[in-house]
């Protein structure tokens, strides 16, 4: 099999691995400053959103770091629904914060941070499991096509959905739109 094309140089793409957290808190404080949410973005952006943060617990729900290549779920669509749910959330937000700037500046950092990230992963999953490149050879890095093979052997568990601790990423949604509600109506 041929050797995979790597996108970033390994010193930036560790850089900026390091930097992805660092880089939410920028994020979270440019949302919480740039929003100006009416009505009507919060029609459209907050079901996006929502679609995204679904994803993303689906795709939790399938996931055994390190110890179980995932191929099941939404794992059978994309090789990375993880980093799809948080780019999918980030924009909903974003509409529903009726702000294009900050979709372009989520865009930005999608692209210069969680793509070399995603990148490095690539790297430690093919070390670790042995079937990864197989894998990754017939399904898409991060926009999903149909499976071939049906949605997989294994089924969703919300043990393991607790096990990776989403309920973070649930509890950060639920902030991000009640800051988005308050601004919008001035109240709960």
């Amino acid at each position: 099999m041929p050797a995979r094309k790597h996108w970033f140089p390994k010193p930036y793409a560790d850089l900026v691995s390091r930097l992805r957290v660092p880089a939410g808190f920028v994020m979270v404080a440019a949302f919480g400053y740039f929003s100006v949410p009416t009505r009507e973005s919060l029609l459209l952006g907050i079901p996006i959103s929502l679609g995204g943060l679904a994803l993303r617990a689906w795709a939790a729900g399938h996931l055994r770091k390190n110890q179980k290549l995932a191929t099941s779920g939404p794992y059978a669509f994309t090789r990375n629904p993880l980093y799809l749910g948080t780019l999918i959330t980030a924009l909903g937000l974003a509409a529903a914060g009726d702000c294009a700037g900050l979709g372009l500046l989520f865009a930005s950092l999608f692209l210069l941070v969680y793509l070399p990230a995603i990148e490095l992963e690539e790297q430690h999953l093919t070390a670790i499991l042995p079937d990864y490149a197989a894998y990754a050879e017939r399904v898409p890095l991060l926009v999903p096509t149909l499976p071939v093979n049906g949605l997989g052997p294994d089924s969703f568990s919300f043990a393991q959905y607790r096990k990776n601790r989403e309920y973070e990423a649930l509890g950060g949604w639920l902030l991000s739109a009640g800051w988005l509600v308050t601004r919008t109506f001035g109240h709960w």
